[in-house]
């Protein structure tokens, strides 16, 4: 399907607001100078191009985007700037029409292709889509066990702690005067056995590891 055009010339131009071609030029070379260095832009309203007059002879002319267009009606007030306005508003309306009349309707297996087409597009994309969740998943696992190595025990989980020491020490000896070593004992064996120097370095992660090895203590030697 050809691409309809979705400009219209100088000529046109000319022809809607009641002047010369040459007039018109010159009203756009105007415009265009006021633009000074932004050259890229003039290329959004104004579009240089040729044409074939009666004589055969090529001419210059302009190519008005929409833009170029109301860009274009700036220069008329009142009567005249309503009466172009309305002319060309109809033009690219027109030619949006035409656009829509040309398209030309799928049909069932050229629809079905575009579907399985735009299918397969998604399947693709939601897999990939899929295959990084997992491994940011991966990485945030990872982070995650490195952080929980590193959080120690609360203050609560401290306590805690020191409460089964407590009821070991008291489970196994009677006589107060003993017990004192014995709370020394247990306490250097926890710091020993876990690579800490009190208990609010152990790890939270190992505080039912310590629990267990509290209660499961037998102090070397009862004097």
């Amino acid at each position: 399907m050809n691409q309809l055009p979705r400009n219209i010339s100088s000529l046109e131009v000319a022809e809607m607001v009641g002047r010369r071609h040459d007039q018109v030029l010159r009203d756009i070379k105007t415009i265009i100078e006021h633009f000074g260095d932004d050259h890229k832009s003039v290329g959004n309203y104004f579009i240089e191009e040729t044409y074939q007059d009666n004589l055969n002879r090529t001419k210059p002319c302009y190519l008005l985007t929409k833009k170029g267009c109301e860009l274009y009606g700036t220069r008329m007030t009142g009567e005249k700037g309503t009466q172009f306005a309305v002319k060309y508003i109809e033009r690219f309306n027109e030619m949006e029409q035409k656009q829509v009349q040309n398209v030309v309707p799928l049909s069932k297996d050229q629809a079905l292709v575009t579907v399985l087409r735009t299918t397969a597009d998604l399947v693709e994309d939601t897999q990939a889509i899929k295959n990084e969740q997992h491994e940011i998943r991966k990485e945030l696992s990872i982070i995650i066990e490195k952080v929980e190595e590193q959080i120690t025990l609360t203050s609560g989980e401290q306590r805690a702690v020191q409460k089964e020491v407590a009821i070991k020490v008291y489970e196994i000896e009677d006589d107060a005067t003993i017990r004192p070593k014995l709370f020394r004992e247990l306490h250097r064996e926890i710091k020993d056995r876990f690579a800490v120097a009190s208990y609010k370095d152990v790890r939270r992660q190992e505080l039912q590891t310590v629990i267990n090895y509290i209660r499961s203590w037998v102090p070397r030697k009862v004097s």
